[in-house]
């Protein structure tokens, strides 16, 4: 296996991990949070509501699953 393919592997896992709807609603956090800030609000509000509905999601659809 060359270094590349390792080093992508690494990162996927690192990133990824077990579940992509967490990193994929972390991605569509931080837009949401930019795109607030660009339209001129205040937008450092509303990141730890979404990482905590993200994570309330996951735990959900975690449970569901071992069911």
């Amino acid at each position: 296996m060359t270094y590349v393919k390792r080093f992508a592997l690494f990162w996927y896992d690192f990133v990824v991990g077990d579940d992509w709807f967490i990193a994929a609603g972390v991605v569509v956090a931080i837009a949401a949070t930019y795109g607030l800030h660009k339209d001129g609000l205040d937008a450092w509000w509303f990141l730890p509501p979404a990482v905590v509905v993200i994570l309330a999601i996951a735990v959900a659809r975690a449970n569901r699953r071992a069911r």
